[in-house]
């Protein structure tokens, strides 16, 4: 109660009192209790904000990113000779092993330039038998002064001849016996068959037809790209790209259909080129892949989870920006005072992770702060529902 009023109350119940001044007194009690009420009302009254009171906990962020997903070999494959197709031994989508013959290409032509290339060598190397025992001849007759050097160097270059001859025959049946071999078309690659438009009687030109593909899915690989500033920052926090890549947690994929992938993946290679037209590093995650449920060409997110240990977190809604910059409220001596403060790059749209600007046993406002003032009275109201698992409401 207002002291100028108990001082009027108490003057004006005084029995001594008589006639004016008992009126004059009382009038000074009625404007002493009217200031009282004027000064009470002057003073701002406390607003209720729910605030929390804050202290380190455990979080892990996971942030996806569209991927493209490839087999470990994805080969093209293409005849290496040209003929009509006589054999189709691929069943279309089948497993095949590396050097399973896939297709016959007519192979009479080639046996019979292999029977040519081979006679051609036979017929060489009598050449080169004849040419040797001329050389042996000759090399005894200057000996014996028989032969001039003419002779004897005219016989040298015969044979030189019919060894070069030979070498040249032998070449062209190593090349015919290839292209024989080029007819039956073989995988490379253990992996599935793809599709192919190639029948029986088609004719197919060498490495300008596609036959089929046969992709290695053994093995995933699943890329994606990231913004050169995170990759930047990534690596000047672990110190290097070789050092980033062992520093990445094992990463899940979601499919197409928004499942996920039963089989966790681990980063292994990180670009060092950036992309001119986006702006952006490619990287790449390995999948095993045993039950051939991811398919070569499909695509999908790739989940990279984030753990922080021992970390401030705060709710989104208890801050506020000003020119990019993130500031919350702390309550100080019961008043609503602004502090900017540095978050985490990663967050999960409802919660940030604080970096710099706020330290354990901070009180700050824990929603409304865009509807606070500096210096606003703050006191505290029961929030409908803890901000996070491990903070307490200030009050309680």
């Amino acid at each position: 109660m207002c002291p100028h009023s108990k001082l009027g109350k108490n003057i004006y119940r005084r029995k001594t009192m008589k006639g004016l001044n008992v009126i004059t007194l009382g009038l000074f009690a009625s404007l002493a209790m009217i200031s009282c009420k004027q000064q009470a009302a002057q003073q701002p009254t406390a607003s209720a904000y729910p605030l929390i009171t804050l202290a380190p906990e455990d979080r892990t962020l996971t942030v996806s990113y569209t991927a493209v997903i490839e087999g470990k070999q994805d080969v093209e494959i293409r005849p290496q000779v040209s003929g009509f197709v006589t054999d189709v031994l691929v069943k279309e989508g089948a497993k095949v092993r590396k050097g399973q013959t896939l297709f016959i290409i007519d192979t009479i032509p080639y046996a019979a330039a292999y029977q040519q290339a081979k006679a051609a060598v036979a017929t060489a190397e009598a050449q080169m038998a004849t040419a040797k025992l001329n050389l042996e001849g000759d090399e005894e007759l200057y000996e014996q002064k028989v032969i001039s050097d003419f002779q004897l160097q005219t016989t040298r270059n015969s044979y030189n001849t019919a060894a070069a001859n030979l070498a040249q025959a032998r070449a062209q049946e190593v090349s015919a016996a290839n292209n024989l071999s080029f007819a039956k078309v073989t995988s490379p690659v253990n992996g599935v068959a793809g599709m192919t438009s190639v029948r029986v009687g088609a004719l197919v030109s060498a490495a300008s037809t596609e036959l089929i593909n046969v992709t290695d899915n053994s093995q995933m690989y699943v890329y994606f790209s990231l913004p050169e500033k995170e990759v930047l920052g990534l690596t000047k926090e672990y110190g290097s790209i070789d050092k980033t890549v062992e520093a990445y947690p094992a990463v899940s994929l979601t499919l197409n259909d928004g499942s996920l992938y039963e089989t966790e993946g681990k980063i292994d290679v990180i670009s060092r080129i950036v992309d001119k037209a986006t702006g952006a590093v490619s990287l790449r995650a390995t999948f095993a892949n045993p039950e051939g449920r991811l398919m070569s060409g499909g695509s999908g997110k790739i989940n990279i989870p984030y753990e922080r240990k021992g970390v401030i977190v705060i709710p989104q809604e208890a801050t506020f920006e000003v020119q990019d910059k993130i500031f919350v409220y702390k309550v100080i001596d019961g008043k609503a005072v602004s502090a900017q403060i540095k978050v985490f790059k990663i967050n999960d749209g409802k919660e940030y992770i604080v970096e710099e600007g706020l330290k354990e046993g901070d009180v700050i406002v824990a929603k409304g702060a865009g509807l606070l003032r500096e210096g606003t009275p703050v006191a505290a109201a029961p929030a409908a529902a803890p901000a996070n698992d491990g903070a307490t409401k200030e009050g309680e």
